[in-house]
Order: C-alpha cells, then sequence, then structure tokens
C-alpha cells in the first residue's frame, strides 16, 4: 500500500511521533493505522516523542580519559531523581565511552553503541524510565596526557560539573587534577587572553570605559583607569592568569611551570548550563495530573 504524507501526519498528530517514525511504522504494517499506533508504541516512540517538548534541564555530566584524549558528555533528564537512576546512569557510562571515538555531539548520536546508535538506545530508555531525555553536548580534549574531576559525583566519572585539562609535559606530581578542581570552582572564560569570546572583552571594556568617564578625569587618565582595570579583569576569567586556589601566591600558569607542565586546554561542563528551566509549583503539577 502506498503510504501517503496525509497519513504520516495523521499517525504524528495521533502519536506524537517523528515523522521519520511515523513514516516506518505506516511502512512496517502496511498503511495499517491501528498498527501504526501499536507499532510504534511497543518500540517506545510514541511514548518518547510525546515527552519531546518538556524540559530536560537535568541529568549527569559523564567524562573519561584514554590516554592523551579526553571526552565530557551531559546527558540530560527532566528531573534529578532520573540522574540517580541507575538504569541512567549506566546508559551514560556506555555514552561517553563512545564519545571516545567520535568528534562532536552529532558523531556521537549516531555512533553505534551495542549493535544500536547512541539516539535510538536514548529513545528507547525514556520509554522505559518515561522522562524525556538527550544528549545536549560533547566536549573533546587532547594533549600528551588530561586529567579528569567530577563535582557532586553520583557515581564513578559523572556528576553535576564535569573537568577535562589537558597538559603537555611530564605530569609526575598530578597538577592536572588540582587544576580541574580549580576549574570547577572558577569556571575560567577561557585558558587565556588570547582566545577570550571578543564580545566578552567588548561587553567588559564598554562597562569600564563608562565608569572611567563618570570620573570626570582627563581622556589620558581615563585610558589608563580602562587598561589597569581591563588587566585585572583577565586575571579573574582567564584560567591561567587566575590566583591558584590551591595556593593563592600564585597563578595557574606558574603553578603549571613549576611543575614542569603547559596547560594547552580545559572543558568544564555543568548540568543545565544555559537551559531555561520551567518552574511549575507542586500543587499545579498534582492538578495537571488529576485533569490528565
Amino acid at each position: 500500500m502506498a503510504i501517503t504524507a496525509k497519513m504520516v501526519k495523521e499517525l504524528r498528530d495521533s502519536t506524537g511521533a517523528g515523522m521519520m517514525d511515523a513514516k516506518k511504522a505506516l511502512t512496517e504494517t502496511d498503511g495499517d493505522m491501528e498498527a501504526a499506533v501499536d507499532w510504534l508504541r511497543t518500540k517506545g516512540l510514541a511514548k518518547a516523542a510525546k515527552k519531546s517538548g518538556r524540559t530536560a534541564a537535568e541529568g549527569l555530566v559523564g567524562v573519561t580519559v584514554d590516554g592523551g584524549v579526553g571526552v565530557a558528555v551531559e546527558v540530560n533528564s527532566e528531573t534529578d531523581f532520573v540522574a540517580k537512576n541507575a538504569e541512567f546512569q549506566e546508559m551514560v557510562a556506555d555514552i561517553t565511552k563512545t564519545a571516545l571515538g567520535v568528534s562532536d555531539v552529532e558523531a556521537l548520536k549516531s555512533a553505534d553503541m551495542g549493535g544500536k546508535s547512541v539516539a535510538d538506545v536514548v529513545t528507547e530508555k525514556v520509554g522505559t524510565i518515561g522522562e524525556n531525555m538527550s544528549v545536549r553536548r560533547l566536549a573533546r580534549i587532547e594533549g600528551d596526557s588530561v586529567a579528569s574531576y567530577v563535582h557532586n559525583a553520583a557515581a564513578d566519572g559523572m556528576g553535576l560539573i564535569g573537568v577535562l585539562v589537558a597538559v603537555n609535559g611530564d605530569d609526575t606530581n598530578g597538577v592536572a587534577k588540582q587544576i580541574a578542581m580549580h576549574v570547577a570552582a572558577t569556571n575560567p572564560a577561557s585558558l587565556s587572553e588570547a582566545d577570550l569570546d571578543q564580545d566578552i572583552v567588548d561587553r567588559e571594556k564598554a562597562v569600564l570605559t563608562e565608569q572611567a568617564r563618570e570620573s570626570g578625569k582627563p581622556e589620558n587618565i581615563i585610558q589608563g583607569m580602562i587598561a589597569g582595570r581591563m588587566k585585572k579583569f583577565y586575571q579573574e576569567v582567564t584560567l591561567l592568569n587566575q590566583k591558584f586556589v590551591m595556593n593563592p601566591d600564585i597563578t595557574v600558569a606558574q603553578a603549571a611551570k613549576d611543575a614542569g607542565v603547559e596547560v594547552v586546554g580545559f572543558v568544564r561542563l555543568e548540568v543545565g548550563e544555559g537551559i531555561e528551566k520551567v518552574e511549575e509549583d507542586f500543587a499545579a503539577e498534582v492538578a495537571k495530573t488529576m485533569k490528565g
């Protein structure tokens, strides 16, 4: 039987399934609409699609290191209860290991994991656990060696904040791990002044310029004030120029130098960063459930 666009739309509207999934269901069932609905339900796809509009802002960041390569992956769920679920944590661990073989999050979603794509594994898990989930971000870093640190760990290698620090040189003193802990605490904007986002620089400079002009001092004095304040700003937001939390008398760059290594990059992922969470009070949530 020929599968028409109208049939696909009807199935999508009734189940909330994605277009390709709806088309596949109709193809598998020779256009039988009821059978197609059942096919989607058995695959967990209808349930998953219906939940796809709900905000997934909780979850875990998984980190893993293999020699000079480290990856951090953020996998989101709707609630922190699911993040504590052993089944969810096992999936995050498997996804993180799989991430070692890819370069970006889209490649990760299509990567093979136990005979299925990562995306399909997540979709199936949505159906069994009953919450919307997503593989949101992947960050990869390389160096002579990479150290990892997880803050607020929920299980081995995963937690609310995942940090990787790559160094060149022989890290016999383990300073990279200490710097990873530093990054978790201070959340620097960049490694150095050279790779700081120009928009951040311009915005800060504009604010400092206005502040300086309000002083009413001559232009040459104002320019000096701006330069001095920008230098302080760089010391606060760039990793290498920050005061090392383990020894505030020196910078991170100096701590690395003293240990005989060079920091070449870092990654810091925090669960839910940048996601606008929809707050709903408990009474409203219960009322909505009762109406359903």
